[in-house]
């Protein structure tokens, strides 16, 4: 595994690990930061495996279009196709007055996060 491969793992797990924490807060959780740094887990370990497959990365926070790239090499990944639809919604505009995350959408997108890194890992043996 090349270094810039390890450093996106090492990027995603630290969204992955603000995530989870966040998400246990009972005081004053932010329901916003969970979803964003879901979606960051998730799009770090996307890029983390486009690196590894020698696929050019783009400039994208769109989970759907980055987990395009890879179904010519990991079909199954489709059946994460309207996870990562969802999970988008939480890249940019929620950080910005006039979009809040429920609890429910946190709860929601730490399932997502977990499940797709768990697929994502396996690709890398």
């Amino acid at each position: 595994m090349s270094a810039l491969v390890n450093e996106w793992i090492t990027k995603g797990e630290g969204d992955r690990h603000t995530a989870r924490r966040e998400s246990q807060v009972h005081d004053a959780p932010n329901w916003d930061a969970v979803c964003f740094h879901a979606q960051q887990a998730v799009e770090k370990y996307l890029k983390a495996l486009l690196q590894q497959e020698e696929i050019p990365i783009s400039r994208t926070h769109d989970l759907t279009q980055l987990l395009r790239l890879l179904l010519p090499l990991h079909s199954d990944f489709e059946a994460l196709l309207t996870d990562m639809e969802w999970l988008t919604t939480f890249a940019v505009e929620i950080r910005y007055p006039g979009e809040s995350a429920l609890e429910a959408d946190a709860k929601q997108a730490v399932s997502i996060m977990e499940r797709a890194i768990t697929c994502i890992r396996a690709k890398f043996g």
